[in-house]
């Protein structure tokens, strides 16, 4: 049966698709019968520097359940601490900023670390201060104080096409930098977890375990995706490798620069993708697209003119196949930013409409990825600005011992205000030791210490 394995390095490459058609590069060392042969050396020497190994160590909270029969003698099950286990990981980033020493990598590979090492090709060790994350989408944006950095430029992820040819770069296994190659497979995918945002790149460039975070190149040296996960029967490649697309990592990493966190924009629609079905039934020429089943009032999209029965089938001019995709599309984009829509009315015109994304209402986050004693409590930001909401709090977790309730406000920390997640996040980001949150339980003010 086939697993999707998610990844905890970079990537690499293994020339083994016919580079005949490839442009030859001047001044190549190799050649055959006095013609030279085509290599991406060159391209790789430039480029390699910029993706680097990332080390973790941390403490991961395990819930101790207590069965009810024995409650009675252990007494008040929130009473303690959860039991600690250490752990250490490995996975790969890439430097995205060299003045600022920005490095981006997947929210997996570092979301329960205590510690974060990057090892760069030349082999300086460096730790790193997380600056935000985003777990929907898998994205972490990490800094370095660093000089002589090299970064890797972005490409624009939506002019890639089916056939391109791509090479990932990273550290599998933990054998050190490696570079593999291949070609992009397909487009838009999704489906690989409903519950967030996707438009992965495929491609069959050999990916690993221990790869996550690694980069996926163009020909030009030029980031077009970073490698997150896999396909395969026991975590090994098997030619199905997925990336998020560089687009969509830009998009999210200005907003936590920004803000510390993701601040999603929101079109407020539902629907579902188009199939054979709904194409015969609309007489729509393609079986591709978002078919809108239903539109908020006073949302974004219904401030625009956009109904129920109307068919997305482009965003920001580019084609989209699903309804997941759109969203995946969508939820990179912040709110207050403009997208432009292309849309099949009912009576089958095609009209441009330009949106402005609304701000999402709540941005629910689990908090475990906030702080690991938080683990078991859901946290959104209070619509007026107040604090944050403990959304629920699951029986016998960490945050249940720690004295956490649903329906708590966490107004601030150490005496220090907090009105939003994301100075939340940041406060801890920047701090190390034991905690006090302020905490409102109905008209009772509370302090609990996490650590």
């Amino acid at each position: 049966m086939k697993k999707l394995s998610v990844l905890t390095t970079s990537i690499l490459l293994s020339c083994s698709v016919a580079f005949a058609s490839l442009p030859v590069q001047a001044n190549l060392p190799f050649s055959v019968g006095g013609q030279q042969l085509p290599s991406l050396a060159p391209m790789l020497a430039k480029v390699t520097p910029g993706v680097v190994l990332i080390s973790v160590t941390g403490t991961h909270a395990e819930k101790q359940k207590i069965p009810d029969a024995f409650k009675f003698f252990f007494g008040n099950p929130n009473q303690g601490q959860p039991r600690q286990r250490e752990f250490r990981g490995l996975g790969s980033g890439v430097i995205i900023n060299a003045e600022k020493g920005y490095i981006v990598t997947n929210n997996h590979v570092i979301s329960e670390a205590d510690e974060i090492q990057i090892t760069l090709k030349d082999g300086r060790q460096i730790k790193a201060k997380k600056i935000g994350a985003d777990e929907n989408s898998d994205i972490a944006l990490l800094q370095i104080d660093a000089a002589n950095l090299t970064e890797v430029k972005l490409a624009d992820s939506d002019s890639i096409r089916v056939g391109d040819f791509a090479v990932a770069i990273g550290s599998p296994f933990g054998l050190g930098q490696t570079v593999t190659s291949g070609i992009i497979s397909a487009l838009g995918r999704s489906g690989l977890n409903s519950q967030n945002y996707e438009d992965f790149i495929q491609t069959d460039a050999a990916i690993n375990s221990g790869n996550s975070g690694g980069a996926l190149i163009n020909l030009r040296g030029e980031l077009v995706g970073i490698n997150t996960a896999i396909l395969g029967p026991n975590g090994g490649n098997v030619g199905i490798g997925f990336a998020i697309p560089s687009n969509m990592v830009d998009n999210l990493v200005k907003q936590i620069i920004e803000f510390g966190e993701v601040r999603r924009g929101k079109l407020g629609i539902y629907g579902r993708s188009v199939n054979s079905e709904i194409a015969k039934a609309l007489e729509l020429e393609s079986s591709q697209g978002g078919f809108i089943e239903q539109v908020e009032p006073n949302s974004a999209a219904a401030d625009a003119g956009i109904e129920a029965g109307d068919v997305i089938v482009k965003v920001n001019g580019k084609m989209v196949k699903t309804f997941a995709q759109i969203r995946g599309k969508i939820g990179s984009i912040g709110a207050g930013k403009n997208v432009q829509l292309s849309v099949i009315k009912k009576d089958g015109s095609l009209i441009n409409y330009d949106v402005t994304l609304k701000k999402a209402e709540t941005a629910k986050i689990e908090a475990a990825s906030i702080h690991r004693m938080l683990d078991g409590a859901e946290l959104e930001n209070n619509a007026n600005s107040l604090g944050i909401n403990i959304k629920s709090v699951e029986e016998d977790s960490p945050a249940a011992i720690v004295g956490l309730k649903a329906g708590d406000v966490i107004t601030g920390i150490n005496r220090t205000g907090i009105k939003s997640i994301g100075e939340l996040r940041s406060y801890l980001n920047d701090n190390k030791g034991v905690f006090a949150l302020n905490v409102m339980r109905g008209n009772n003010t509370l302090f609990l210490m996490i650590r």
